[in-house]
C-alpha cells in the first residue's frame, strides 16, 4: 500500500508531506535541519516547540489566517497555508 501525500505551504513554500503528518512535522521538514521557529516573542526572540503535546503553547503558528493554532496538535490538510515566526517582520 502506498502512502498518500499532500501539499502544504510553509511560509509560502510548497512542501509535500505524508497524509497524517502534524503541522509541526511539516514545519520541521521545511526548516531543513535548522532550528525550528514557530513564532516570535513580544521582544522578537525566536520561539520553538518544547513539549510536543500542546502544553507549552510554544508551537503556535498561523494556519489559513487563524492565529495561535498549535502546530503539534494540528494535522496537515491539502493546500493548508502555515505562517511561522521564522522571518522577522
Amino acid at each position: 500500500m502506498s502512502e498518500q501525500s499532500l501539499t502544504v505551504h510553509i511560509d509560502g513554500r510548497a512542501l509535500s508531506v505524508a497524509s497524517g503528518s502534524s503541522v509541526l512535522a511539516a514545519v520541521a521538514l521545511a526548516a531543513g535541519g535548522a532550528d525550528v521557529v514557530t513564532r516570535r516573542s513580544v521582544s522578537g526572540a525566536a520561539r520553538g516547540p518544547l513539549c510536543g503535546m500542546g502544553i507549552c503553547q510554544e508551537c503556535r503558528v498561523t494556519i489559513d489566517g487563524v492565529q495561535h493554532r498549535l502546530a503539534c496538535q494540528t494535522l496537515c490538510a491539502q493546500g493548508m497555508s502555515v505562517e511561522t515566526g521564522r522571518a522577522i517582520k
